[in-house]
C-alpha cells in the first residue's frame, strides 16, 4: 500500500501533483462550455468539473479556475447571463481538448479548433453542432471560493437538445448510447458503459436491479 501525507503531496512536482489530485476524484463529465461576449465574440472551453446541484429547479454547477488562468468564459457568462454546455464525443475529442489552450480573447475557439457553431432559435449563445447532448443555461449565481480563488458558477437549465437519442420511459438519458465521454484528470478521456441500474433504495426493501 502507498501512503502519501500532506508534506509529501506539497513537495511533489507541479504537474505530477496536478495529475494525481485531478485523477483521484474519479471519472468526470467532459463537456464544452460555449459563451459569447457582449460584443459578439464567441468562446469555447472544455470543463470537467460540471455537477448536478438540483432538479427542481434544474441547477447545474461548474468550477471556473482563477481569473488569471481562465478569464473569458466567466466574464462572458457574467456579462450576458447565458451559456451552453455540450457533451464531447470521440469523433471530435482532439478538437475539444485543444480548447483548453490559452487563446487570446479575440480568438474564436470554434474556428481555431475546427468545431462548428450552432445557434438555436431564441438562444443567443452558440452550441457545438457536433455534440449529441446540448443544453442552455441562465446564470443564477457565482460563488467565489476564497481558499484557491476559483468560482462555483451555478446556472438554471432553460433548454435541452438531444440528437439521435431520447430519454428512457422514466427520464434517464443513457449517455453511453450518445457516445458521451468522461475525463480522468485533465487530459485523459474514456468511454462510459452502463453496467447496472437499481431501483430507488429503501431501508425495508432489498436491492433490486432494473436492468
Amino acid at each position: 500500500m502507498h501512503h502519501f501525507n500532506q508534506n509529501t503531496i506539497a513537495n511533489w512536482d507541479r504537474f505530477y501533483k496536478s495529475n494525481l489530485i485531478q485523477s483521484i476524484t474519479g471519472f468526470k463529465p467532459a463537456c464544452l462550455i460555449g459563451t459569447i461576449s457582449e460584443t459578439g465574440q464567441p468562446n469555447l472551453a472544455i470543463f470537467s468539473s460540471i455537477v448536478h446541484l438540483g432538479s427542481n429547479p434544474a441547477l447545474i454547477g461548474y468550477i471556473n479556475r482563477p481569473l488569471s488562468a481562465a478569464p473569458h468564459t466567466l466574464a462572458n457568462i457574467q456579462s450576458t447571463q447565458v451559456y451552453t454546455i455540450n457533451h464531447i464525443k470521440a469523433s471530435f475529442v482532439n478538437k475539444a481538448h485543444q480548447t483548453s489552450a490559452k487563446y487570446e480573447a479575440h480568438i474564436n475557439e470554434f474556428t481555431a479548433t475546427g468545431l462548428t457553431m450552432q445557434y438555436m432559435p431564441g438562444i443567443t449563445t452558440p452550441f457545438v453542432a457536433e455534440s449529441a447532448i446540448q443544453y442552455a443555461l441562465q446564470l443564477v449565481e457565482v460563488v467565489p471560493i476564497q481558499h484557491n480563488h476559483t468560482f462555483l458558477v451555478i446556472g438554471k437549465i432553460t433548454d435541452i437538445f438531444l440528437k439521435e437519442i431520447e430519454p428512457d420511459a422514466d427520464g434517464l438519458i443513457s449517455i453511453d448510447k450518445a457516445g458521451s465521454l468522461a475525463c480522468l484528470g485533465s487530459d485523459t478521456y474514456c468511454c462510459g458503459n452502463i453496467i447496472q441500474r437499481f431501483q430507488y433504495a429503501k431501508p425495508d426493501r432489498p436491492v433490486t436491479s432494473i436492468l
